[in-house]
């Protein structure tokens, strides 16, 4: 119904955003990735929206990218997801993040969203992996993140600090060194591309 929104930003906080448009007051739900990137209140922006209706409310989720919003359709579309454990795990995981997550069959990281158990997360790599294979996520080297090694375990501290997985794993890669040492790298470079 609703493609996307556009407006003046009222309010953002609590994973909701309010826009202003044309003197109507749109409450968008949004991850919480989402809602650090967006412009503070009183500038202009662009969320491309779906539209989730129930029995008792209709409700808007909104998206800065095309792309997103697609990754969180099919990712609702899995049984057991309902929007708002859709938005969680896009707030911990950007869609590049999901996409390795799911190619790699990584459940840990999926499950780190709220709400969001081991079995849900297994069943999301399940039912996601076909429909991910074509998506190109950013290249990341693979060999890097191989569970157990000392970048592996670095870039789950960053994200233990509050880091999504992505911006966690672009701050370690290609560093070598004990695994405090990386983390010291890691959380240096995070700060730079601040």
């Amino acid at each position: 119904m609703y493609a996307f929104i556009s407006g003046v930003i009222e309010t953002a906080a609590n994973g909701a955003v309010v826009i202003d448009n044309n003197g109507i007051g749109y409450k968008v739900h949004v991850s919480g990735s989402t809602l650090s990137k967006l412009p503070a209140p009183g500038k202009s922006v662009k969320l491309y929206t779906y539209l989730h209706i129930r029995e008792d409310a209709m409700e808007l989720f909104g998206f800065l990218s095309m792309e997103e919003k697609e990754i969180y359709e099919l990712l609702i579309s899995v049984s057991g997801v309902g929007p708002k454990a859709g938005l969680a795990i896009l707030s911990v995981l950007d869609p590049d993040g999901l996409i390795r997550a799911v190619i790699n069959g990584d459940q840990k990281s999926i499950s780190k969203a709220p709400g969001v158990g081991p079995k849900l997360a297994q069943r999301v790599i399940l039912e996601l992996k076909d429909k991910f294979k074509g998506y190109k996520a950013e290249e990341m080297p693979a060999e890097n993140f191989a569970a157990g090694n000392n970048v592996s375990e670095a870039a789950e501290a960053l994200t233990a600090l509050g880091y999504t997985l992505n911006e966690a794993t672009r701050a370690v890669a290609g560093l070598e060194g004990t695994v405090e040492q990386i983390i010291s790298q890691g959380l240096k470079n995070l700060m730079r591309n601040k």
